[in-house]
């Protein structure tokens, strides 16, 4: 288990350069769930995501040497920028493992960023055993996107600010990939209740828990920040103690969270973001009259071509 003390470290190794995301409240949400709803805004951290934590994390846990020989990881995007972008600002060579599919804009910010993109692999599948060769074959430190006790750590971040900035929260919902996130917010949400949300196409952490172990899926859902092709084991853990459990929403639900998020939140989110709104506005998160949650809106890297397509959708 990561402990408490582990994410107020993740946070020390970071200070002064991330942002402290806003909260606010979404009156909308409120009236439909009739509970005081806010939304946590971490698509406006650096690179547009929660990232970037679980990287500084990792990165100032590196010796000399690792530096030296250069930091390796896989992602569809989001841990791919942070890890470039912190890879950069720290004078690291970096390589990223992606898969034919992955986002244009998203591989284009990665390399923008100065990282090495490889993209040899099909899917996320295939893209896993290619990290574990060219990982054995360059030397490099693995910085996992999800699955390792500094990442949890450094993405706990979230839920400290999340439970000092509005300590009467009882309630977090969160998005879920490979369970990097969720269980760093458990953790730093010090016995607050959690609840994940997964898309129905991308269930990694739904199937683990229902399994008792970390399972293959193919992820297929529209929300590709979300396309974890199985749940970390440091993460099932920690759900398994921690975290009330995972919900899950059709790609219908997604996009209209999606558009709502756009039109009356006024925050342009990739469809991964949209994911802990899609439970709220689905009646999928029971909350109780008058009690104060929090949906976490992470991240911010759309392509314009899937926004265009989902606001054009009556």
């Amino acid at each position: 288990m990561v402990s408490l003390e582990e994410v107020l470290a993740a946070r020390e190794a970071a200070a002064g350069r991330l942002h402290r995301t806003p909260l606010f409240r979404s009156r909308t949400l409120g009236e439909h769930t009739g509970a005081n709803v806010h939304l946590k805004a971490e698509l406006f951290q650096k690179t547009g995501s929660f990232k970037p934590r679980g990287v500084l994390a990792n990165l100032a846990a590196l010796t000399p040497e690792q530096r030296e020989r250069g930091v390796i990881s896989i992602s569809a995007g989001n841990h791919a920028q942070a890890l470039a972008w912190g890879a950069a600002a720290e004078g690291l060579d970096a390589l990223l493992v992606m898969w034919h599919g992955a986002s244009e804009a998203k591989i284009a910010a990665t390399r923008g960023y100065g990282a090495t993109v490889d993209l040899e692999s099909r899917d996320p599948a295939e893209a896993f055993a290619r990290l574990a060769d060219l990982e054995a074959e360059s030397g490099r430190t693995l910085v996992h996107p999800f699955d390792h006790p500094l990442t949890i750590a450094g993405q706990g971040t979230v839920g400290l600010e999340v439970v000092e900035d509005l300590p009467e929260t009882t309630t977090l919902i969160v998005p879920v990939g490979g369970g990097g996130l969720i269980s760093g917010i458990a953790v730093a949400a010090q016995g607050r209740r959690v609840v994940g949300v997964e898309p129905e196409l991308s269930p990694a952490m739904h199937d683990a828990l229902a399994a008792g172990a970390p399972v293959p899926v193919e992820p297929r859902s529209i929300a590709d920040g979300l396309a974890a092709p199985f749940a970390g084991t440091h993460g099932l853990e920690i759900c398994r103690e921690l975290v009330e459990g995972i919900v899950l929403v059709s790609e219908t639900e997604l996009e209209d969270a999606f558009r709502f998020l756009y039109a009356r939140a006024k925050l342009a989110c990739e469809p991964a973001g949209a994911a802990a709104v899609a439970a709220l506005l689905g009646g999928k998160v029971a909350l109780e009259p008058g009690e104060t949650a929090v949906a976490i809106v992470s991240g911010g890297n759309v392509a314009t071509q899937t926004a265009v397509a989902i606001l054009g959708k009556p």
